[in-house]
This record gives structure tokens, C-alpha cells and sequence, in this order.
């Protein structure tokens, strides 16, 4: 429900002034105004003359930072600050997390965590290193559960995610998961873009109508229902309120990825990252097709054909998005140890038209492999 702006804000000071403020992140805008500075970041700090709060703000072109005696320097500081009109505010207790977001309408909706799990205290200083993008402790973890295996693909899932977006997001961020199933991916990726101050709009594509009542209630539980939606139906049909900036695609199986690539391309998407699953298109394709001299040992035999069916579906994949306007990656998504299936295909629209040389490429490729990718196919229908 929302709540006065003046009382939230009140209650955001008196946490930035507590002693046990872990960090703060002011970003994004309110309606019909705009901050001096694009993003601030607010934390304590140990030097060598003593605890400060250091605060560091972006004005798009340059951080600057500022180190302020606690107290009455401090107070002033922090008001200046609490005076820009941001949009949201994400404030790190060593006992609670706070996010205020500041409506159309000039009120505040303010969710409230408890932290749950007792954790090391974070090192202060200049050099500090954040060990995990998605705190262990945040309530994400209370309710998908969080074991380390878990823990590790979630943060190898972000770390991808923020190099493959920019410092400063648009406003607001509007992200669709396709083939979303359990969401657990879908829920760290708003938290985490949340925590950085964006305004995040996300959508989760399921074809199963129970996946969608569970996620729901998930997103009840975690207080950002109106932020995190759910629908069900086909990554290819799924009714959508919008045209996303951010695809993701995790683990979808087979031609679900190309039908989730596909549709990426289609909306113009201005980032997606995809991590394919099984292969099972390219690979039924060799099997039926002459293999160029001198490569039949790489499709004679049963496991190198699939092996090589996985490497060559990514390539054309990738080819096609640098076709149809995209700068691709392909980088590891999470240690081989963790899964087998842990390729990510990291892609950011340009909109520069394909090179002859990448269009001959690509056409040499297919035409001596005898092959056609269900993403070209579909690109076309």
C-alpha cells in the first residue's frame, strides 16, 4: 500500500544515518522531474582518519566520491541527496532490506525484508570486492531455497547479465523471461536490478498454468507482484503489456531457444542472453546429410556428431543474430562443473546491417553442411 513520500523518505534517512547501514543505491526518476546526478551509492567506510560515509555519485559522464564525517556533515550530505528526485532508493541493513519506489502519483510503495541468515560483516575501504552480485541473505533465497550450487548459477547468471548491460538502464527496464519455468532466475534478475536503482518491469513466459499460479505466489511473498508478473503460453504466442528491452532465454530446450531468439529479433530487442539446451535439430539434420570431405569422423560416429551438432547450431545462431543486427558473445554461463549445458549466448542490437563477408559466411556454412537452422526459418515466417 502506498505510503506518504515524506514518511518514507524519513525513514530511508534514519537508516543511512544508523550504524548499521551495510549500503544504499538512489537511481532512476520521478515522474516530470529529473536528479543532478544519474545514480548515488551510499556506504560506510573505514580510512586511516577514521569511519565515513562515503558517497558516490554519477552524473553519466564520471563518478564522483566524497568521504563525510558522521554526524552533523553527514546529516547535511544525506539531505542534499534525499532532495534529488530519484525514483527509487534500495537501502542494506546488517538486519533489514528497504526498497522504496516513488509512484506516478508522488506516493511511495515500500517493501520491508528481514535478513534472515547471520553473515560476516562486509570489509570497508577503498578496495573493497562484493563476493556475490545477489546477497546470500536476501529473501530471495528464504523462499526458492538457496544451496550453493544454486547460489553459484544465480550469480554466474548475473555477473553475465551486468556485462552485457549498461551503467545507465533506460527507464523503466522492461525484461521478459521465455520458458521461465520455476522463475528462480527471473526473481534474481529484478532483485539484482532493483538493487542497482532501476524501474523493472518484468514478465515470465511459461507454457504450464500451474508454473504460473506458483510463481505468482512467489512474487506475492517476495511484495513485488505488481513489478514481476507471470503469464501462460507458448514463447512464440504468449500475449506480452510490452515490447521488452532485455530477453533472456535460460535453458530452454531444443527449438525453444530459435523461437525465443526469433521473437527477440522481431521485438528489436536491445539486449538477450540465451543459454541454450539440448540439440536435437541440427544434429537429426547431419544425420541425414553428406558430410564435406574431410570431416566425416566428425559425424561418423554417434557422440561426436552430437558434440558437433551442439557447436555448430550455436555458430549459426550466432551468425544469424549478427545478420539481423546484433554484436554477439559467446561466453561460458556457468562452470562446466555446475552443468555441461553452461554455454550463454550474449547479444546487444546495433543495428548495422550484415558485412558481405558475414553474409557469405554464413551461407558458405550451411550450404556445405546441408543444413537449415530452425532460426533462420522461423526469421522468415
Amino acid at each position: 500500500m502506498p505510503v506518504p513520500l515524506d514518511q518514507a523518505l524519513a525513514e530511508v534517512r534514519e537508516l543511512l544515518l544508523a550504524p548499521g547501514l551495510t549500503r544504499a543505491v538512489a537511481a532512476g526518476r520521478r515522474r516530470g522531474h529529473t536528479p543532478s546526478v544519474t545514480r548515488a551509492q551510499v556506504r560506510p567506510v573505514t580510512l586511516k582518519s577514521g569511519t565515513k560515509l562515503q558517497i558516490v555519485t554519477d552524473d553519466g559522464a564520471r563518478p564522483f566520491t566524497r568521504n563525510v564525517a558522521p554526524g552533523d556533515e553527514a546529516a547535511a550530505a544525506l539531505d542534499e541527496l534525499l532532495a534529488e528526485p530519484f525514483g527509487n532508493w534500495h537501502v542494506e541493513t546488517d538486519s533489514a532490506t528497504i526498497q522504496v519506489r516513488i509512484t506516478k502519483k508522488g506516493d511511495a510503495q515500500v517493501h520491508r525484508a528481514a535478513t534472515t541468515a547471520a553473515r560476516p560483516a562486509p570489509e570497508q575501504g577503498h578496495d573493497r570486492t562484493k563476493q556475490w552480485l545477489l546477497d546470500p541473505g536476501d529473501p530471495l533465497f528464504e523462499v526458492i531455497g538457496g544451496n550453493a550450487a544454486k547460489r553459484r548459477q544465480i550469480d554466474a547468471f548475473l555477473r553475465a547479465l551486468a556485462a552485457t548491460l549498461p551503467e545507465q538502464l533506460p527507464e523503466p527496464l522492461r525484461v521478459v523471461d521465455l520458458g521461465c519455468g520455476n522463475a528462480y532466475l527471473t526473481f534474481a534478475a529484478y532483485r539484482y536490478l532493483a538493487a542497482r536503482g532501476a524501474q523493472v518491469q518484468v514478465v515470465g513466459v511459461d507454457v504450464r498454468e500451474d508454473q504460473r499460479v506458483r510463481n505468482t505466489a512467489v512474487a506475492e511473498r517476495l511484495g513485488c507482484a505488481e513489478q514481476v508478473t507471470f503469464v501462460a503460453g507458448t514463447i512464440e504466442d504468449a500475449e506480452l503489456p510490452f515490447a521488452p528491452d532485455l530477453v533472456l532465454a535460460l535453458h530452454a530446450c531444443d527449438t525453444a531457444t530459435d523461437q525465443a531468439l526469433a521473437r527477440a529479433v522481431r521485438w528489436e530487442a536491445r539486449w538477450v542472453l540465451a543459454a541454450p539446451c539440448c540439440h536435437h535439430d541440427i544434429a537429426a539434420q547431419l544425420k541425414n546429410a553428406k558430410t564435406p570431405f574431410p570431416y566425416g569422423e566428425t559425424t561418423r560416429h554417434a557422440i561426436l556428431r552430437e558434440r558437433f551438432a551442439d557447436v555448430l547450431t550455436d555458430s549459426l545462431r550466432a551468425g544469424l543474430l549478427r545478420l539481423n543486427g546484433y554484436r554477439v558473445d559467446v561466453v561460458e554461463f556457468v562452470d562446466s562443473a555446475h552443468t555441461p549445458r553452461n554455454l550463454l549466448l550474449r547479444a546487444r542490437r546495433t543495428g548495422a546491417a550484415p558485412t558481405p563477408e558475414q553474409q557469405a559466411e554464413y551461407d558458405e556454412m550451411t550450404g556445405q553442411w546441408g543444413v537449415t537452422p530452425a532460426l533462420a526459418t522461423m526469421l522468415v515466417s
